[in-house]
């Protein structure tokens, strides 16, 4: 059993989990894989198994870096949305509120190279606008670190698909980063971290037992 105050992460971390009593299975198994030694993830686990938290740590690793090396390392949380880019945005201002560390977030409404993302530690991007700073060549893309792409079964999706496979392939080719995917549901778990030359890390664990079905004329059954 692993507490997240026996981690060695930054103080603003082990603030804001401190009420927790130890890490869900899927995240303890991520730390015990490497992640915090900075090794790529394919973490596939049920939806609220921890996934996010496993995000975080990657993250706030990556700040104390940061901190005690005086690097200018950057993170990127990758989302396919901008709805879901907005509440990441809150979250992780949240989290660094009184921290000298710096988030920022840009969804792609503007094609340009946006100069304000050069003084954040964590950017908080859609996959369209990844790509849009890659083809704007901007000079911080080789200080990124650790690359978190949420949702990374939509690899599969026929329309947002095709940008994040060019966006992924660029950055383990020119940057190669530590990358953490996060999913649910992928199909094919195995070729994708193959793919991304990462561990995979599986768990089946979920907060609330998942019960089937049926609800028939008013009437609902479990089975």
């Amino acid at each position: 059993m692993i507490k997240p105050n026996s981690l060695n992460l930054p103080k603003f971390f082990k603030q804001k989990y401190s009420h927790f009593e130890s890490l869900t299975p899927i995240q303890e198994k991520t730390v015990n894989a490497g992640l915090l030694k900075e090794k790529s993830i394919l973490a596939c686990a049920p939806t609220a198994s921890g996934e996010t938290l496993v995000a975080t740590m990657a993250i706030a690793n990556i700040l104390k870096q940061n901190e005690e090396e005086s690097t200018n390392h950057k993170t990127i949380y990758l989302v396919p949305l901008k709805a879901l880019a907005s509440e990441k945005y809150k979250e992780y201002q949240s989290l660094l509120t009184n921290t000298p560390h710096k988030v920022a977030m840009a969804t792609g409404d503007i094609d340009s190279p946006q100069p304000f993302l050069a003084k954040a530690d964590l950017l908080i991007l859609t996959t369209e606008k990844l790509d849009s700073l890659m083809r704007h060549s901007v000079s911080w893309l080789k200080n990124v670190k650790t690359v978190v792409i949420d949702e990374i079964h939509l690899l599969n999706d026929p329309s947002r698909g095709p940008t994040l496979e060019i966006v992924l392939t660029i950055l383990k080719e020119r940057i190669k980063p530590q990358l953490i995917g996060l999913s649910a549901t992928i199909g094919n778990p195995e070729v994708l971290a193959s793919w991304l030359d990462a561990t995979l890390v599986q768990d089946s664990w979920r907060p609330v037992t998942l019960k089937k079905g049926t609800y028939i004329n008013k009437e609902l059954k479990f089975y």
